[in-house]
């Protein structure tokens, strides 16, 4: 069952960011979720929910933007990959054998200038949905009030 904007949005108010990730991945079949701030030529993790529950693995904590999948989201204004070892685009990666599928939008700070990414993500091929996706459209759009 998808998660829908209201839900994200409530639980957001009401519990913080970390709930809200677990409610908007709960809506996919990704195992994992995230937000990355964008620090000059890094991607800082400062979020991540895992289906699985866990640890954060120090190979995400903090990705070179140059090797990163969110360097496309941040040019392009999107990006989806169900299967990442299949697509082109993303040879450049040495994350292409790892992460198999992405699926992530930009994040703008309060200012309208960009602050990173939210993204779903799996080490096996996962898709998603049009409505899906928009839902991440909508929550990114929701989240820099609540980010540091």
């Amino acid at each position: 069952m998808s998660a829908t904007i209201s839900e994200f949005q409530s639980f957001l108010e009401a519990s913080g960011v970390d709930a809200a990730l677990q409610a908007l991945n709960s809506g996919v079949r990704h195992r994992y979720t995230a937000i990355f701030r964008l620090d000059e030529k890094t991607l800082v993790n400062l979020y991540l929910f895992d289906k699985h529950g866990e640890v954060t693995p120090p190979a995400l904590e903090r990705v070179p933007l140059a090797d990163s999948f969110c360097q496309l989201v941040l040019r392009d204004g999107l990006f989806k990959s169900e299967n990442s070892t299949n697509d082109r685009r993303l040879d450049f990666s040495p994350y292409q054998t790892a992460v198999m599928s992405y699926h992530g939008v930009p994040i703008e700070n309060n200012h309208g200038e960009l602050y990173g990414t939210l993204c779903h993500f799996d080490l096996v091929e996962q898709s998603i949905s049009d409505a899906d996706f928009t839902v991440l459209q909508k929550a990114a759009s929701l989240l820099p009030p609540y980010l540091r």
